[in-house]
């Protein structure tokens, strides 16, 4: 390769001697050839600046310079000098390159260069001047919108990725665009940990990325972007660790509406309107915040009545902002609604389009405590493991709190906590069978007209 470049300019260092002696015509042949090698061994660079403030005045920012600084801190390649800093609720610092640094990039196999330059401005009053010019050797704008595009999303994933959570409760300023209160979220349930049987893990895992991936889905249905989910069962079943373990899979801030707080259908609008994309909306135990379980005898109450209740959020109200003409208001935002009790549920609030996943947590299977017992007692098999599985099968039942709460006594003992959950679940057990046995005997002595319901009872709980 180095002989042919020599030859080359051999040649032209021959053609700059000679050209004086050329005829004209041959001269203008041999000058568009030697422009034509010249560009393409030195093709023209092309430069596009991108500001941090879109004036000299320093006040109003560009979102685009941010994305840029984040999405060069996302690539492999680092200038040799960098600088640190921290994003807006991110958790991690980041690099990005410092002043009259290069960082290089490529996108659809095309080489491209970024440089970082820092300028001081004396004015009225002194600042510094920042941006980021990037160099290529093309100026086509389809290129180049396609690849601030796709600096756009990749800036966003690495936000995402480093984002700081926060975990929202609603006040009493709603109207007033101060709904919101909020601090860290924290919590560390992750899918990955939760004691879920397998299954559902994976359905739910599968569904929270295709709702990720939806977004031209959603938009050639003609539907919102958003997912509702129903949690249901008995208490201390993991509802709350679920949701926080769906925040903390997806990255989003959750929301967590107090209905009871809430005093009419115009403020509950208010407050779910200032909630951000990106985020999990939670309304815990919905089946006794409020009195949305029964909309005919609602209507019949008086105006006396509905003054002394804290709120007057009706149903119609919720349903609007889940699936109604309000729900077109942000995008990307999970719904979860929780309860104990799935059948003292309003149907309307039930129907296909409204709950996209209906998710039943119930006492602990077998799977769910080999998971708890290799999160806690940090064992992935025991002896005692088939006497466990044994009494689970056979009726036992105890809900995954109820276990975590005998693991974590014996956390450094396992032969003693496995012996203690044991016991636990024999005195579930009897406690079960003397229950099933009293109603049966209250049964036949009413006539035996309730005793298909036990039966029926019993096989719901299994």
């Amino acid at each position: 390769m180095d002989e042919y470049i020599t030859k080359i300019l051999s040649f032209i260092a021959l053609f700059t001697m000679l050209q004086h002696y050329l005829p004209p015509q041959l001269h203008d042949m041999l000058m568009l050839w030697y422009k034509s090698l010249n560009a393409y061994f030195n093709p023209p660079a092309y430069e596009l600046d991108v500001p941090e403030f879109k004036d000299n005045s320093g006040v109003s920012s560009k979102d685009l310079y941010d994305s840029v600084q984040q999405y060069l801190a996302s690539l492999e390649g680092i200038a040799v000098r960098q600088t640190a800093f921290r994003a807006k609720n991110s958790c991690s610092v980041c690099f990005s390159p410092a002043n009259d640094e290069d960082v290089e990039d490529f996108f659809q196999g095309v080489r491209l260069r970024w440089k970082h330059t820092a300028e001081s401005v004396q004015n009225d009053i002194y600042y510094e001047r920042r941006s980021f010019t990037l160099i290529l050797p093309k100026t086509d704008k389809r290129f180049l919108s396609d690849y601030i595009n796709h600096i756009t999303r990749r800036a966003e994933d690495f936000s995402r990725e480093n984002k700081e959570l926060a975990l929202y409760t609603n006040t009493l300023e709603a109207l007033y665009g101060e709904g919101w209160t909020g601090v860290p979220f924290k919590h560390s349930s992750t899918l990955a940990t939760m004691a879920l049987d397998p299954s559902l893990k994976d359905k739910i895992l599968m569904d929270l990325d295709r709702f990720k991936q939806g977004k031209e889905l959603y938009k050639r249905i003609g539907r919102s972007w958003k997912r509702g989910y129903l949690l249901y069962g008995p208490p201390g079943t993991g509802k709350s660790s679920l949701i926080a373990a769906i925040a903390n899979h997806r990255k989003y801030d959750v929301y967590d509406l107090e209905l009871t707080r809430v005093k009419n259908n115009m403020q509950l609008r208010a407050l779910l309107t200032q909630t951000k994309e990106k985020s999990v909306i939670v309304i815990e135990d919905i089946d006794c915040s409020l009195q949305l379980t029964d909309r005919v005898s609602r209507a019949s109450h008086t105006d006396e009545e509905d003054e002394k209740r804290s709120s007057n959020v009706t149903l119609s109200g919720m349903l609007n902002f889940t699936d109604g003409l309000w729900s077109c208001c942000g995008e990307e935002r999970i719904i979860v609604f929780t309860t104990n009790h799935k059948d003292m549920l309003d149907p309307a609030l039930l129907r296909s389009g409204r709950m996209d996943m209906k998710i039943l947590l119930s006492f602990c299977t077998f799977p769910q405590f080999k998971s708890l017992a290799s999160n806690y007692l940090q064992i992935d098999d025991h002896t005692l493991f088939p006497v466990v599985e044994e009494k689970i099968r056979s009726g036992a039942e105890m809900t995954p709190a109820e276990i975590i709460e005998i693991l974590m006594n014996k956390m450094y003992h396992p032969d003693e906590a496995l012996g203690d959950l044991i016991s636990a679940l024999d005195a579930k057990k009897s406690e079960r069978d003397a229950s099933l046995t009293s109603q049966s005997a209250l049964c036949e002595g009413e006539g035996g007209s309730c005793c298909s319901l036990i039966f029926l009872s019993s096989m719901t709980r299994k």
